[in-house]
């Protein structure tokens, strides 16, 4: 349980609950599919179950790795994927040893569910911080600092020499941090709608 908190405590709000219900898919697929490896490993029993483990362990792994790496999956759920696969491969080598497979699998839901449970109140009831007003900050500055930057090279195009009212001239590098802040205002964007 404190190590959920540690893993999916986030400064925003929605990034709290994305990753935590990330975890919780994650765990509850891999385990469940785990469980059912683990099972079918141990019906087939002998030197075989160690290989239906080894060979569920490879396909589940490379499958969800595979998944990793659709944009669409990667941009929401890389973290659950990676939390499955981390899941479905303690449960089935733990299947190994035969009668503790539930007992884990029920230990690691329970812990990440009562960790779950305390980074929701803490970060949606003690101090809320939204990323979606963070997104709305960001994007304000980012429209002024286009706006000094159009204002200043209109400025030196017609050489208008008017008094500046304490505003900073053309600025290159405001100009340049508003090209660059693409990835930041994304992840801000995809943190939003949870």
């Amino acid at each position: 349980a404190v190590m959920t908190v540690v893993v999916i405590f986030e400064f925003y709000a929605g990034a709290t609950l994305s990753k935590g219900l990330n975890r919780g898919i994650g765990t509850i697929l891999g385990g469940g599919l785990g469980c059912l490896a683990a099972a079918f490993a141990q019906d087939v029993g002998g030197i075989g179950n160690s290989i239906v483990v080894g060979i569920s362990v490879f396909i589940s792994g490379a499958a969800a790795t595979y998944m990793r790496l659709v944009p669409r999956i990667k941009k929401r759920y890389e973290y659950g994927t990676m939390i499955f696969i981390l899941t479905f491969n303690l449960v089935v080598v733990s299947g190994l040893r035969a009668g503790e497979v539930m007992q884990l699998a029920r230990e690691r839901l329970t812990t990440i569910v009562m960790g779950f449970v305390i980074c929701i109140f803490i970060s949606l009831l003690v101090f809320p911080i939204w990323a979606g007003d963070e997104l709305h900050d960001s994007l304000t500055s980012k429209f002024e600092h286009l706006a000094r930057s159009i204002e200043g090279c209109l400025e030196e195009y017609f050489k208008v020499d008017t008094e500046k009212e304490n505003r900073p001239g053309f600025s290159l590098s405001s100009c340049m941090s508003v090209l660059h802040s693409k990835a930041k205002d994304e992840s801000l964007a995809n943190l939003a709608r949870w």
